[in-house]
């Protein structure tokens, strides 16, 4: 059923709740002062009630990595996923939860157990859905960023990448989506490489990929705070943080309407999407049935 595009829908994008980054960031002790992080659990709940009021419901939330601060095998990881965990219980029924993993969720460095373990606690670390004849993939960008200590995942995703992308040809999906923490670039598809983007050559693979299979957007996170861009008709989308930020957005949420002809997002804070919902040019968008 949902291979079939029956009108506009909209969608919710979070990134970065990151249980225990702003204490640590504000000691400037990233190893081990991420101790507390009730401020984070407010963010989080905030984050869900703004989204439950909404009307129409979005079709999902999408929550693109860092979910919680604690590197594998540090002291305070079982805890932040506890209480993010307790925090996303309360999200309408109704509204599906899809997770992505990033940096924090399975390492800098990821290994078959990180990974193993992430997916046990958040599902698989990457997978393909359908919504209304929009395709969707979900990835684990860390395979991209380093996957010295298990090459056999990394070609494992993209054996399977390359398989979907063939899927998503032969059904003629109006749109294919993807999530994953890292961007690919942040503002300018041949920007130098840094801690929060993708190194050059495998970014450039990755976008011609993307773009020779119609991909229209990347969504993804890790940057805590807004940026983005376009290569030849691909968008990268970069969203800022639920939680801790760096630059000087708010801390937010994204809303994504697809069209039958586009995909048009726009940030918004959780104090302004908790008061006043989506504003009216995108409801009139979702309004137009085709």
């Amino acid at each position: 059923d949902e291979y079939q595009w029956k009108g506009p829908f909209y969608f919710i994008q979070g990134a970065d709740p990151q249980f225990g980054l702003m204490k640590s960031w504000a000691v400037g002790d990233t190893e081990n002062g991420d101790d507390e992080w009730g401020e984070e659990i407010k963010l989080a709940e905030q984050a869900v009630q703004a989204i439950n009021k909404l009307n129409p419901k979005p079709k999902f939330f999408v929550l693109c990595g860092d979910l919680i601060h604690g590197m594998p095998g540090t002291r305070w990881r079982k805890d932040q996923e506890r209480d993010l965990k307790d925090v996303l219980k309360k999200i309408d029924q109704d509204i599906p939860l899809v997770f992505v993993s990033g940096n924090h969720d399975i390492g800098n460095t990821p290994t078959r157990e990180t990974i193993d373990n992430y997916c046990k606690n958040w599902g698989s670390d990457y997978f393909s859905f359908w919504v209304g004849g929009v395709f969707f993939l979900v990835l684990n960008s860390q395979l991209y960023f380093d996957s010295s200590k298990c090459p056999e995942l990394k070609q494992a995703q993209d054996v399977w990448l390359n398989e979907q992308l063939s899927v998503a040809a032969k059904q003629k999906s109006k749109h294919i989506i993807v999530f994953q923490h890292i961007p690919l670039f942040l503002r300018e598809p041949d920007e130098d490489h840094g801690y929060f983007n993708l190194e050059k050559s495998v970014r450039q693979e990755i976008m011609e990929k993307f773009q020779k299979a119609g991909i229209k957007a990347v969504f993804s996170g890790h940057y805590h705070r807004n940026a983005g861009g376009f290569y030849r008709g691909l968008e990268m989308v970069v969203s800022s943080a639920i939680g801790c930020q760096l630059g000087e957005d708010t801390h937010g949420l994204r809303v994504v309407v697809v069209t039958d002809e586009k995909v048009v997002h726009r940030y918004y804070s959780l104090n302004e999407l908790g008061s006043q919902g989506i504003e009216k040019e995108l409801l009139d968008m979702l309004a137009k049935q085709n």
